[in-house]
């Protein structure tokens, strides 16, 4: 299934469309059905501040997170650090025009570089170009990491569209070179689907997890809702979407 469909279908099914297509089912049947169209959208308004919460939003995202732990390089050691690429941002006007990692690669790349440093293991980033673009995210993650950060890269990985092919791609990759034992980069409440989906490639994985979900302290301003809560709402039915859809691919290549 390509990067578009796969996207296409997800849409409907994350907020906010979901819960729209919810609230909008429950006006059409008001006038014909009142008792099922007030239940939907009560329903529908009530997911949707919830979930528009900090308070919902990053305890949703701390139960993803509750699986992996910071790591400690200095008492698990790994031959080779990969990367995970999280977005490209399209035609950066102040880099001339020209397609540059996203927000979430730089956070990444940001600790996969202070990785390196302290073990001095050689780095794998991987990335493809799912939208058609003409450089792939793991080549703007070699570029930023050897111009911006001053690391090397060894091994660029730029066929894959998925966490699912990041994993079976870089396997590929890296096998030949008898590496088999990873440092895994990702954001933290990736990391419970992806580490799973590259210990299923072959990986050996010691899990590197960076950016987790903070908070200064809670107060009434977390019980309200806001833009970027609904985003972090997102993720988390991603992630679960992503982790059933993985199974269910499994199941299917394995019957």
């Amino acid at each position: 299934m390509s990067w578009f469909v796969t996207n296409f279908i997800s849409t409907f099914l994350l907020p906010p469309l979901s819960l729209l297509l919810l609230l909008a089912l429950g006006i059409f049947l008001f006038y014909r059905r009142s008792a099922v169209a007030k239940a939907l959208l009560l329903t529908g308004f009530g997911l949707l501040w919830i979930m528009s919460t900090p308070y919902f939003a990053e305890g949703a995202l701390h139960l993803l997170e509750a699986h992996t732990t910071a790591l400690d390089s200095r008492h698990q050691s790994a031959d080779a650090i990969v990367i995970l690429g999280g977005g490209t941002y399209f035609y950066a006007p102040e880099y001339a025009g020209q397609n540059t990692i996203g927000e979430a690669s730089l956070v990444r790349l940001r600790y996969g570089a202070k990785l390196q440093r302290e073990t001095g293991k050689p780095i794998l980033v991987t990335g493809g170009k799912p939208l058609g673009n003409s450089v792939s995210e793991a080549q703007q993650m070699r570029v930023a990491l050897e111009e911006d950060f001053h690391v090397p890269v060894r091994w660029v990985e730029e066929s894959s569209d998925n966490t699912f092919e990041n994993a079976l791609y870089s396997f590929r990759l890296l096998q030949p070179a008898g590496i088999h034992k990873i440092y895994l980069v990702t954001h933290a409440w990736h990391m419970p689907r992806s580490a799973d989906i590259f210990r299923r490639a072959g990986f050996e994985v010691i899990e590197a997890p960076t950016a987790f979900t903070t908070r200064f302290q809670t107060d009434l301003l977390a019980f309200l809702p806001r833009a970027e809560s609904l985003h972090g709402s997102k993720i988390f039915v991603h992630e679960l979407i992503g982790m059933l859809w993985y199974r269910v691919k499994l199941a299917l290549l394995n019957s």
